[in-house]
C-alpha cells in the first residue's frame, strides 16, 4: 500500500541537501524527545503513541453510541472551539460530499458546528434551521467554562429541552470532558449525559483522534476504524526508529526550520481539492498555537487553488521573499469528469475536449510550482494517494508529529498556548465578570 509522501526536490535552489540532512542528528533527538517524554511539555504527549493504543472495543462502542444518537436525529450540532472543533470539521468536510445538506435522502445525520464563534446572527439562524428537524448535541468542553461553546451550549440545550422535553433532551446530548472535574462533568453526571472523556494528557490541538473527534465523526458516517488505523500506520513511520530520509515528519521539520533560519517566516498551505479547505483551518491552529511563542515561530497561511491564484497568487509571486509554500496534492481523484467537445468552441476550450478534469487541474498545480519556485517560493510537496478516511489519518498524524519536532527545534512548548490567555482577560473585564474588578478598572481607563 501507498503511504503519503514529502517532496523536498523544490526547496534546493533555496537550501542544500547538505544542510537539512546534517540536522538529522538533531531532528533524531526532539523525535525521541516526543517519544520518551523528556522534553517540554512532556505532561500533554498522549497524543504521541495514542493511534495504538486505541482499541478495537472502544470504536466499536463509539460507533454504537454514535449509531444511536444518528437514528434519533436528521442534524447533530458539535459544540466546541479550537481543537474541540478544527479537527472533526477538517475530517468532517474532507471525506463527506460536498453538498450532502441539500440531499433529501441520507443515510447519515448532516453535521453542523456551533460555539467556534460568538455571532449572534449566526445562532439565530441554526435554531431557525433546527426547529425544522430533529436534532442532537455533541457538546465538547474539558472545562465546561470556554466562553464561546458555554454560551453556544447554553442555548442549545434551552433550545432542545424546550423543543423536545428535559427528558428527551438528555438522550439527545453526549458530552465530551474532563473525567472528573469542571463544569460541564458536573452537568453531565447531574443530567444523566451519555460522556466521554477528554484525556489529561492530550491538548485540543492534537485529539482529534480522542471521543473529541471520533465520537461526532463516527455519528456523521465517517469511518473511524480506517482513520485510526492511517494514523497508526504513520506513528510506526516517523518514530525514532525510522531513517531520517524514511521519516516524513523528520524531513518536514527539517526542511521548514531551515528554510526559517534562511529567513522565510510565513508557510502558506496550499490545495487544490476544496474539501482541504478545513484541514489547512486545523493545520493552522495545530502549527500557530505551538509554534507561536518566544517571539518565535513560522506564520502559518493557506490558501485554496487554484481559486486563490486570481487573488493572493500576485503577492505569492511577487510580495516579500518571506514565504514557503507546501502544497497538498492528491494523486487520484474518487470521481471522474472530462470536458466535452463544443461545436462552436466560441471559449476556445476544445484543446482540452476528452482531458478529465483533474488532469487540467494537476497541470495547473504545476504550473503555478514552476512559477512560484522561479519567483523566490521554495516549495515542499504532500502528495495523497487518495483523500478516503486512511491517507487522512496518516496525514493528520505525520502534521502533529512534525509538529512537535518543529517546536523542539525552536526550543519551545509547543504544547501550550499561554498568549491565548491575554483576550480572555479582557473579554472578561469589560463585561464586568466578578472577579475581574481591578482589571475592569484598569481598561475601562486605558480606552
Amino acid at each position: 500500500m501507498e503511504n503519503i509522501s514529502v517532496d523536498i526536490s523544490n526547496v534546493f535552489g533555496f537550501i542544500t541537501r547538505s544542510t537539512i540532512e546534517g540536522l538529522q542528528n538533531l531532528v533524531l533527538e526532539k523525535n525521541l524527545a516526543l517519544e520518551n517524554k523528556s522534553g517540554k511539555g512532556n505532561d500533554f504527549l498522549g497524543w504521541v503513541k495514542l493511534p495504538s493504543s486505541i482499541s478495537d472495543s472502544d470504536l466499536k462502542e463509539i460507533k454504537a453510541t454514535a449509531d444511536q444518537l444518528a437514528q434519533k436525529t436528521d442534524v447533530i450540532v458539535v459544540i466546541g472551539i479550537g481543537g474541540s472543533y478544527l479537527g472533526t470539521r477538517a475530517v468532517y468536510e474532507a471525506l463527506s460530499h460536498t453538498f450532502l445538506h441539500l440531499r433529501s435522502k441520507r443515510q447519515y445525520p448532516v453535521i453542523l458546528f456551533a460555539g467556534q464563534n460568538i455571532g449572534e446572527d449566526y445562532l439565530n439562524e441554526l435554531m431557525e434551521i433546527l426547529n425544522e428537524v430533529r436534532y442532537g448535541i455533541v457538546v465538547i468542553s474539558k472545562s465546561g467554562t470556554t466562553t464561546e461553546p458555554a454560551i453556544a451550549f447554553r442555548i442549545l440545550k434551552n433550545h432542545l429541552e424546550k423543543k423536545v422535553g428535559k427528558k428527551a433532551a438528555k438522550d439527545l446530548i453526549i458530552a465530551i470532558t474532563d473525567a472528573r472535574k469542571g463544569a460541564l462533568r458536573t452537568l453531565a453526571t447531574d443530567e444523566g449525559y451519555k460522556t466521554y472523556v477528554i484525556p489529561d494528557d492530550v491538548g485540543g490541538r492534537y485529539s482529534v483522534l480522542t471521543p473529541v473527534g471520533l465520537v461526532p465523526l463516527a455519528a456523521g458516517g465517517i469511518d473511524i476504524t480506517t482513520l485510526v488505523d492511517g494514523a497508526r500506520s504513520m506513528e510506526i513511520i516517523t518514530s525514532p526508529d525510522t531513517s531520517f530520509n524514511e521519516n516524513p515528519a523528520a524531513v518536514y521539520a527539517a526542511t521548514r526550520y531551515t528554510l526559517y533560519r534562511l529567513g522565510k517566516k510565513i508557510e502558506i498551505l496550499a490545495n487544490y481539492e476544496n474539501k482541504l479547505h478545513f484541514i489547512a483551518e486545523w493545520w493552522k491552529q495545530l502549527y500557530g498555537e505551538s509554534e507561536g511563542k518566544d517571539g518565535k515561530g513560522i506564520f502559518p497561511a493557506s490558501v485554496d487553488l487554484t481559486a486563490d491564484l486570481h487573488s493572493m497568487g500576485q503577492y505569492i509571486q511577487e510580495g516579500e521573499r518571506i514565504l514557503i509554500e507546501t502544497v497538498v496534492s492528491v494523486k487520484t481523484p474518487q470521481t471522474r469528469l472530462t470536458v466535452p467537445k463544443d461545436a462552436d468552441n466560441l471559449d476556445g476550450l476544445n484543446f482540452l475536449a476528452g482531458k478529465r478534469l483533474d488532469e487540467v487541474n494537476k497541470m495547473a498545480e504545476l504550473g503555478t510550482l514552476l512559477a512560484h519556485v522561479d519567483g523566490g517560493v521554495p516549495n515542499i510537496h504532500i502528495t495523497l494517494p487518495e483523500l478516503n478516511a486512511f491517507y487522512l489519518g496518516q496525514l493528520m498524524y505525520f502534521f502533529e508529529k512534525a509538529c512537535g519536532i518543529s517546536g523542539y527545534l525552536l526550543d519551545v512548548n509547543p504544547f501550550d498556548q499561554p498568549g491565548v490567555e491575554a483576550y480572555k482577560k479582557n473579554m472578561f473585564a469589560l463585561l464586568e465578570k466578578p472577579g475581574f474588578e481591578e482589571e475592569t478598572k484598569r481598561i475601562r481607563k486605558r480606552l
